[in-house]
């Protein structure tokens, strides 16, 4: 009963945002949303969206070959599609990712080190965006509305303090050693396979690196979902607005990845004296172009039941499960 009453919760929160948005600002901000996208939007979407996933599911490979897992390029952009998709038409709007995480462990015959990969690899790219947040919220601490910023300031704090323990965890290996309680036996092992998978020396500057880059395209995309929807503000000023956006679409408080973002897009552009219709416009824009850049993966979901969701490549079973050093090839 109760994890019945969590998974509706999330995407209820969701509707909810939405709702009170549209009770308080109208419908109006949402119609021009879906009126200003042109084709020229819609190509760029497709266009970002390909560059995004690319950098994302090379994250991927990186973190999944550092375990030891299989995994090539062209797969990974294809299961990455895929996943997109599900996130943006499944309430939950992490279920893409779970599947990705599933079918690959299957595939590989460890269901666990495969889900535990995904989990690195989006771990990796949440770091990234939060770092970029905290950044954004100690230049411009404006940029959050007075009567949130007491609440922002506590949990920037309770992140940055579970971030460090984890980070001080994975690099001593939670205790280390094979004994004792069952769940210092788990801390540990994970703690190697972070260590592993994201913190090695040969492994940080490329999954950062990758993180950082996918995004810019983000931002980019955000930046372009605002020009769309009629704002003139200068790029210094709408970038720190879209990445406290990007930020709030992690919370899980969503449906599908709207409701938080466009609550947040809001006050935002409110606070910033840029009207919060404006704001809700700017996400609803957004919104769109993303599911857009998401639409290959529907392309991928077809071949996949066509071929009954076999793997294709004949060099899979010759496929040593070693680790990948980043300057490999991917």
């Amino acid at each position: 009963m109760r994890r019945r009453v969590l998974a509706w919760l999330r995407p209820g929160a969701g509707l909810a945002i939405l709702g009170v948005l549209l009770w308080q600002l109208g419908t109006e901000a949402v119609v021009d949303g879906l009126r200003v996208i042109g084709l020229r939007e819609l190509l760029l979407a497709l266009a970002i969206g390909l560059a995004t996933t690319v950098l994302s599911a090379w994250r991927w490979c990186l973190v999944a070959r550092r375990l030891g897992l299989w995994l090539p390029l062209g797969k990974a952009v294809a299961d990455y599609y895929r996943a997109l998709l599900l996130n943006a038409l499944l309430p939950a709007g992490m279920l893409g990712d779970v599947h990705r995480a599933v079918r690959h462990g299957r595939q590989e015959g460890d269901l666990g080190l495969g889900v535990r990969a995904v989990v690195l690899e989006r771990a990796a790219g949440q770091v990234v965006l939060v770092l970029a947040g905290v950044a954004v919220l100690l230049a411009r601490p404006a940029v959050v509305p007075a009567e949130f910023r007491g609440l922002v300031t506590t949990s920037g704090v309770v992140l940055v303090g579970l971030a460090a323990l984890l980070l001080v965890l994975a690099l001593t290996g939670g205790g280390r050693g094979s004994g004792g309680p069952r769940w210092r036996r788990v801390c540990t092992a994970f703690g190697a396979e972070v260590r592993t998978g994201l913190l090695a020396r040969d492994a940080w500057p490329g999954v950062a690196a990758l993180s950082v880059a996918a995004l810019a395209g983000y931002l980019i995309l955000f930046l372009i979902a605002a020009r769309a929807a009629g704002s003139v503000a200068p790029a210094t000023q709408l970038l720190p607005l879209l990445v406290l956006a990007l930020l709030a679409m992690g919370l899980p408080v969503n449906i599908g990845g709207w409701g938080a973002r466009e609550g947040t897009a809001a006050l935002a552009f409110g606070a910033a004296g840029l009207g919060a219709a404006e704001g809700l416009t700017t996400a609803v824009v957004y919104g769109v172009l993303a599911l857009v850049a998401s639409l290959p993966g529907a392309g991928v979901l077809l071949l996949g039941r066509r071929y009954g969701g076999r793997v294709l490549d004949p060099r899979r079973a010759h496929c040593a499960r070693t680790p990948v050093r980043i300057g490999q090839s991917t």
